[in-house]
């Protein structure tokens, strides 16, 4: 059992919020711009106000959860990885019971939300509910959490649908699995990072399944992250602009790949963190598309 640390109540609260990853806002940006994504689509442009905030709400909540759970479930671990030893739970300022209760409470106040929108998007919650509690312990029993990740990080593409009142179709799956497929190249740069200490310490990956492909596995998958993409593009009439938003980051990934041909842990934490900017260009395509439109 971790041993608790005296702290005084500023202390406990920053804890919790760091906890909660509110200090490092790149996990709920990849889960912002695909949500964006699909609430433009399936609204067919700027989506209404209400539901654009719920929205927001639900995905800094719901990735907020998944980092108090995540932490949950590597508490043993995270003190023997450089990068996460000084986490709350791994440096004992918090207990595992309070991790438990900060993750019901956010997903409490994500159940909150739900009452303003369609129950159809109620019914769609229990997927993400799932996802994100299940992901954190699935690097215990294979090498592909990074997939359970993905979606994870994509179920609020439905989700989105579902709130404009909209029924999933073709395009919402084709963005599903797009996204799905570029979070498991990011995740696996992210894992790349942390490969040594991870075979150290048992934990799977991604990025010790693909082994030396890892690099060719990554550009595989950005390239059918875009080709989906594209086509969700394309059947939705939002070309030229989602073509030219997905050329620059197709430009993006190629200087990716090059500056993490040597492996090095930092600059695979740094490709990991530069992928905000490609959630962003393609909502920037997608949202100029509609714009144009009038």
């Amino acid at each position: 059992m971790t041993t608790q640390v005296a702290t005084t109540w500023r202390e406990r609260l920053q804890a919790y919020y760091y906890l909660c990853r509110f200090d490092k806002p790149i996990g709920t940006e990849l889960v912002f711009w695909p949500t964006m994504w699909a609430l433009w689509i399936a609204a067919k442009g700027m989506p209404d106000l209400k539901v654009l905030v719920l929205m927001i709400l639900g995905v800094i909540f719901m990735r907020a959860a998944g980092c108090a759970i995540n932490d949950f479930a590597d508490r043993k671990v995270d003190g023997h990885v450089a990068r996460t030893k000084q986490r709350p739970l791994a440096a004992g300022i918090i207990q595992p019971i309070e991790a438990i209760w900060v993750f019901l409470v956010l997903v409490g106040a994500s159940a909150c939300l739900l009452f303003f929108l369609p129950i159809e998007a109620f019914y769609w919650s229990f997927g993400a509910l799932a996802l994100a509690f299940i992901y954190p312990f699935m690097k215990r029993y294979t090498h592909l959490p990074q997939v359970f990740l993905g979606a994870a990080f994509s179920w609020s593409i439905p989700m989105a649908y579902a709130a404009v009142g909209q029924t999933p179709d073709l395009s919402c799956w084709l963005l599903y699995f797009g996204n799905l497929a570029w979070t498991v190249a990011y995740d696996t740069q992210y894992a790349i990072a942390d490969r040594a200490d991870d075979l150290k310490i048992g934990v799977k990956s991604t990025a010790i399944l693909f082994g030396r492909y890892d690099l060719h596995i990554i550009a595989a998958l950005q390239i059918s992250s875009l080709l989906l993409i594209s086509y969700a593009g394309w059947r939705e009439g939002l070309f030229p602009y989602v073509l030219i938003a997905l050329g620059v980051v197709a430009l993006d990934f190629i200087y990716q790949a090059w500056q993490t041909r040597h492996r090095d842990p930092q600059i695979c934490f740094w490709a990991f963190r530069h992928n905000r900017w490609v959630g962003l260009v393609i909502w920037l395509g997608i949202a100029s598309a509609y714009w144009s439109m009038g």
